[in-house]
């Protein structure tokens, strides 16, 4: 979190194509050597563990109970990975304006997201849902959640990202309803 952190201030204060992998080692006082045993890049360095990251919304859809639908599941992910930004509201806020300001870490963010849809998707395939809904159903979550994100991170406070994003789902079901 050292190195992201580093990253960061520099991406606010200099500027994301302005600071280099020796700006941030600097800053979080290690060697580039260092940096690149953690990420392959600079660009790299906002977007952690997508393991990690997939997995608080993979683990939660498989631990739905069993006569969950597959949006209900979605949705109980969607809490899950609303509690797990608890408490990291002023990071994901300045990450997320650095991430707008940048079309190289606007088209990571895509590709971040277009993971989460195939691990929701497959955890909902695991659970017996068939293919075609699964799918459906993992790309509804993560339209959802990223409204629900993009909400509290323009918010002048810290909401409760867990209540927020599947109430954003809620309203994506009602549209169709």
């Amino acid at each position: 979190m050292r190195l992201a952190q580093a990253a960061l201030e520099l991406f606010v204060e200099r500027g994301y194509e302005a600071t280099t992998v020796a700006d941030i080692a600097a800053r979080a006082g290690v060697t580039e050597r260092t940096f690149f045993r953690h990420y392959a890049d600079k660009r790299e360095v906002l977007f952690g563990d997508p393991g990690e990251y997939n997995a608080v919304f993979t683990d939660a859809v498989a631990a739905a109970p069993a006569e969950a639908g597959p949006l209900d599941a979605v949705a109980l992910a969607l809490r899950a990975a609303g509690g797990w930004f608890e408490g990291r509201f002023a990071y994901a806020r300045r990450r997320a304006a650095v991430v707008a300001a940048n079309p190289a870490l606007q088209e990571r963010e895509q590709v971040k997201r277009l993971h989460l849809t195939e691990a929701i998707a497959e955890a909902l395939v695991a659970r017996g849902v068939p293919d075609a809904v699964a799918g459906l159903a993992a790309e509804l979550g993560t339209v959802a959640f990223h409204q629900a994100f993009a909400r509290w991170v323009a918010a002048a406070e810290e909401s409760d990202l867990a209540a927020l994003a599947p109430q954003v789902l809620a309203e994506l079901r009602a549209l169709v309803a």
